[in-house]
């Protein structure tokens, strides 16, 4: 679905323009079009194919999606895939956002998510001393835009995190709810950490040395990006660290907790051994036993056992164990 398609000279917009003049505005100089679309069939990529030239595998790796970050040169045009990870209630969705950039124009596809970058056209359309620097400037925009939307992710997941770490120690008999969490927490930083990482390797390639013509003029801000895919790279793998040791203290925890019940088991059994070896010895049935005869038998055997039990029951309550 087309979103906007928009010629822009010397940074100031011309007008929003039919698609099928697209081809005619790229040919006028100090000129570019910016495109749009979201969730585009085949067709409206055959015919951005055919209005702007695009290479034949960007257009597949476009129309395929989920794809891994990446920048890929074509000539003189780029093509990068950055992925979106938005928060969907308690749960990560990822979509992707496909830019083709070229001498005279940019072309943003958008995949499988809900926000959209009008915000970014409006800022960059209040800025026309830095729209009038072309293609480049507007594959930052959409980058740092996206890049922008990874930081409250990180927060959540910092967040979590600090509330699973509070119950860890006072919800006793509930450590597997706690390891389900983190393990889920887990997954979502990995979640992230896939978008993040690619994708900061690729945009390394955009600053200092030999960089794409595209973006010769931007080369300082897609540093400034790489030094924000940086920074959540290291609080992604604080996150990782942290959630790793909290496994380890909660699996310790369990193990603390049965072996509180072991004990409490074995001392129980030890108690009733003590009815059961008293029991067995007094149930043999020999003609001759010693107390057999006694009218003080029974009493005495009772009294024997509660005093030996009592006696090791209070043993037991000063190690702790009961």
């Amino acid at each position: 679905m087309l979103i906007n398609c928009v010629a822009y000279q010397e940074g100031k917009k011309l007008s929003d323009i039919p698609v099928e003049d697209i081809s005619e505005y790229i040919k006028l100089d100090d000129t570019f079009v910016w495109v749009a679309l979201r969730d585009p069939g085949v067709a409206d990529i055959t015919l951005m194919q055919e209005e702007f030239g695009l290479h034949e595998l960007a257009v597949e790796d476009a129309l395929r999606g989920h794809q891994r970050p990446k920048l890929e040169e074509y000539g003189d045009s780029l093509f990068v895939v950055v992925q979106i990870v938005e928060l969907a209630g308690d749960e990560l969705s990822v979509g992707q956002l496909s830019v083709f950039a070229g001498p005279n124009y940019v072309l943003s596809v958008r995949r499988d998510a809900n926000q959209g970058f009008l915000g970014v056209r409006a800022r960059a359309e209040r800025e026309p001393h830095q729209l009038k620097k072309g293609a480049g400037f507007v594959l930052y925009a959409l980058v740092d835009a996206v890049v922008d939307r990874y930081f409250p992710v990180v927060d959540m997941l910092e967040s979590e995190l600090e509330s699973i770490e509070d119950h860890i120690f006072s919800m006793q008999g509930k450590q597997r709810d706690n390891v389900e969490r983190l393990y889920d927490l887990k997954r979502k930083a990995q979640t992230l950490r896939h978008a993040v990482v690619p994708l900061m390797d690729a945009l390394g390639r955009l600053y200092g040395g030999r960089v794409p013509a595209v973006v010769d003029e931007t080369q300082e801000y897609f540093r400034d990006v790489h030094d924000h895919l940086h920074r959540i790279a290291g609080r992604l793998d604080a996150v990782r660290d942290t959630i790793n040791t909290a496994i380890q203290v909660t699996l310790s925890m369990v193990a603390i907790e049965e072996n509180e019940v072991s004990k409490k088991l074995a001392s129980y059994a030890a108690i009733f051994a003590v009815f059961t070896a008293f029991a067995g010895v007094w149930g043999m049935n020999f003609e001759f036993m010693p107390e057999l005869k006694w009218k003080y038998g029974y009493p005495f055997a009772m009294l024997t056992m509660v005093c030996v039990c009592g006696y090791l029951y209070r043993k037991f309550k000063r190690a702790g164990w009961l």
